[in-house]
Order: C-alpha cells, then sequence, then structure tokens
C-alpha cells in the first residue's frame, strides 16, 4: 500500500524530484507576435521552440524540492529576457494569446536537416487545429517518487503510476480550478476549457499494464485519429526516462508523472508559484494513496468533462473544498502540508484570491 501514514513511509514521504516545462510568447512592445528568428539555437540544453517560432519553451534540469525547479525556471527565464530586450520583445505572462492575434501572424517553427520532419508536423497541426489554438501556452509539472519512498512501499513502480495516474483523471480537474489564470469570457482558463487543448475525440486509456496503457494510445495513431502519440492532448501523462516514446515506456517502465494544466500565472511574472508545484505534488501523494479502481470509458468520459468545467469562471467550487478538507485530513500529521495547503484553501474560500479573478480585476 503507498500511503505516507504508514509508519515505513513517513521518513521518505517528501522526497522526489521536479521538472518543470513553461511555454511563452515573444510579443513586441506594441503587444504582437515577434516575427523574428527565434534567439537560440534549435540545440539548446533547455530552451527550444515549440509550436511556432516565436513561442520559447523552457525545459528545466531536474530539481529535489519545487523551490529549487521555480529558481532554474526564474534564472532561465531572465536569459531569454535579457536575449529579446534589445529586440524590443518582451515574453507575453499569459497563457492566453494577446486578444488581438492574427493568425497570420502566428509563424509555425521551420527546422532544417535531420530535424525537418518537425516543420512537417507543425503545419500538420496547423491544419488540424489551427494556428491560434496552437499558440495558447502553458506550464507542464513533472515529478517522480524519491527512489526509497517507492521501495518502502514494496508497490511495484509501474503499477504505482498507472494507479496514480487513473486517480489523478479523476480528481485533476482541481488543479486546473486552482491554477486558472487566463481568463477570457466565461472562462477562468480558456487552454484547459472545451475551447481549448483537447483532441477532436475524447480519449479512452488502459491503466491494467505499461503495455496495455502504450497500445491505447498506439490505437488512435493506428485508426489515424492521432499522426504521432504526442497529439495526444490530455492532461496527465505518464512518462518514460529519456526519449519520450511509447515503445521506451513500454521496454524502460514508468519514470514519471506529468500534469499539463498548470496556466502561465502573470501575477509572477508568466511563471508558477512554487506553492502551487508544491501542491501539485501533494495532490499526487494523496491520489496514490486512494483505494484502486478501474475507470470505465463513461468514467472517463465524465472526468474530462470535469476538467473542462473546471475551467470556467462560473464552476462550483464546493467539490473543490470537500477535495482539499480530506487532502488536509490526510495530512494532519505532516507540518510540512499545513501551509500549503491553507494557501489552497484560501483560493476556495476567497474568490478574489483566485488568479483568474485578480487577472479579471486587471483586465
Amino acid at each position: 500500500m503507498f500511503d505516507i501514514r504508514l509508519p515505513e513511509l513517513r521518513p521518505y514521504a517528501f522526497e522526489g524530484n521536479f521538472g518543470l516545462e513553461r511555454e511563452a510568447l515573444r510579443v513586441t512592445g506594441e503587444g504582437r507576435m515577434a516575427l523574428t528568428p527565434h534567439p537560440f539555437p534549435a540545440d539548446h540544453p533547455r530552451i527550444v521552440r515549440d509550436f511556432c517560432e516565436n513561442q520559447t519553451e523552457i525545459n528545466t534540469g531536474i530539481h529535489p524540492t519545487a523551490e529549487a525547479a521555480v529558481a532554474e525556471l526564474t534564472e532561465i527565464d531572465a536569459t531569454i529576457r535579457a536575449a529579446i530586450l534589445p529586440r524590443g520583445e518582451r515574453l507575453w505572462t499569459n497563457s492566453n494569446p494577446p486578444a488581438s492575434l492574427e493568425e497570420d501572424e502566428i509563424v509555425p517553427a521551420k527546422f532544417d536537416g535531420h530535424l525537418a520532419g518537425k516543420s512537417t508536423y507543425r503545419d500538420y497541426l496547423a491544419d488540424k487545429y489551427g494556428k491560434a489554438l496552437m499558440a495558447y501556452c502553458g506550464i507542464h509539472v513533472n515529478f517522480s517518487f524519491g527512489e526509497k519512498l517507492v521501495e518502502a512501499s514494496g508497490v511495484d513502480r509501474d503499477v504505482l503510476y498507472l494507479q496514480l495516474a487513473s486517480q489523478c483523471i479523476k480528481w485533476g480537474w482541481a488543479i486546473v480550478a486552482l491554477t486558472a489564470a487566463s481568463p477570457r469570457g466565461d472562462y477562468s482558463s480558456v487552454r484547459c476549457s472545451e475551447r481549448g487543448y483537447w483532441n477532436k475525440f475524447i480519449p479512452i486509456l488502459d491503466f491494467s499494464s505499461v503495455r496495455d496503457y502504450a497500445r491505447s494510445i498506439a490505437r488512435y495513431v493506428t485508426d489515424g485519429q492521432l499522426v504521432a502519440p504526442s497529439e495526444l492532448y490530455y492532461p496527465i501523462r505518464l512518462k518514460p526516462r529519456g526519449q519520450n516514446r511509447l515503445q521506451t515506456l513500454v521496454e524502460n517502465g514508468i519514470d514519471h508523472i506529468e500534469v499539463r494544466c498548470v496556466d502561465l500565472n502573470p501575477l509572477v511574472g508568466g511563471l508558477v508559484d512554487a506553492r502551487d508545484v508544491e501542491f501539485v505534488r501533494l495532490f499526487f501523494l494523496w491520489c496514490a494513496a486512494q483505494p484502486r479502481e478501474t475507470l470505465s470509458a463513461e468514467k472517463q468520459a465524465e472526468c474530462v468533462g470535469h476538467f473542462k468545467a473546471a475551467a470556467r469562471l462560473d464552476f462550483d467550487w464546493t467539490p473543490v473544498g470537500e477535495l482539499v478538507e480530506r487532502m488536509e485530513e490526510f495530512f494532519a500529521g505532516f507540518p510540512e502540508a499545513r501551509a500549503i495547503l491553507a494557501f489552497e484553501a484560501e483560493k476556495v474560500y476567497y474568490p478574489e484570491r483566485r488568479y483568474a479573478w485578480m487577472e479579471a480585476c486587471h483586465v
């Protein structure tokens, strides 16, 4: 059983590793899309292009704490800003692209030589989903439990992460609600809403084994609904160490879990509050301790609906409060979790503490 309240697990409860990814648009001083070449080479170890030429993506290294991961993210963010400032450019700090955005301003990233296939893939995405949708940006939180914690639990690593992923699909809408920071119209997070990053079908995944999980994704490639596994726009992913390929996942097993539904937070310069990253870890620990269950196709479709609903400004926060209360009870014996849960609880009970509410008030 993977429950950090057990005496044999408590000493290792908060050991783990974090890695962050952050996308952001380069814009001119007038808030238009920057049409200049990407300022960093394609082989940069930490800064890459995402969908479009002016969309920078940061990939941090692996860190033992949320604070350290956010610190590196902040440092690399400063490096990008310093490189583009002489051009008169800035980084857009919102997950939503500028409201005045025109599609012809969005230039899919271009790659040469052996990377030319990346350009073909981006052109495909532009045709299928529209360039404007692909310009939305976000933050991905990658996390792995400490090796000693996994060993002390006696739970097979792959079984642990498969169970965790299914529970995250069931409850992960809470992360959307608590980190939504890009209001527009009826939405607190457009990119997580029904208008945002979703495939044209609702994927149903199999968490019975790593091989079954990989097959359940691969079948959408085989039947033509996806051109590659990377096209699966889903809030939770299980990833292997090294190259992110399904075959690698099957051969090497699961290394870590990724949650992809955190917005850029304009209140901290388009980055992420370390307390929200730490909450994601607490959320993982809580989910991992829940009873194992098999999510039916109907239940998975319902869960996807919950993610989309949590991205609306009129979302009913009652279930978020109930979840935070359950987590507070679960972590009652862990003083290190108290401040983080209190921070998230304030968003539940005081709407003015919610990022989307504060952003809407500044518009």
